[in-house]
């Protein structure tokens, strides 16, 4: 878990499976990300089944997002719920 007093933000990120990301934080870890349950308990993140959409991520400074930044995931969470790589 990240300090308190660091804030933590995504600096890269690739597609390495269905719904999963590999990504590469500010302070030098590399974490895989499941999207998998966020797609499966929320509306909001069902467009990112469809393949396309979801390999089609920007980072936005921050975190990864999808649909011109209409879903993103904070990089506080994707660094906590992360495996690390």
């Amino acid at each position: 878990m990240p300090e308190t007093n660091l804030t933590i933000w995504v600096t890269s990120a690739k597609t390495i499976a269905p719904c999963t990301l590999e990504l590469t934080f500010n302070e030098g870890s590399v974490k895989t990300f499941d999207c998998t349950p966020l797609i499966e308990r929320c509306k909001l993140f069902e467009p990112l089944r469809d393949k396309s959409v979801f390999e089609n991520f920007a980072l936005d400074g921050w975190t990864v997002t999808w649909l011109n930044g209409s879903i993103d995931i904070a990089p506080e969470y994707l660094f906590e719920e992360g495996i690390a790589a």
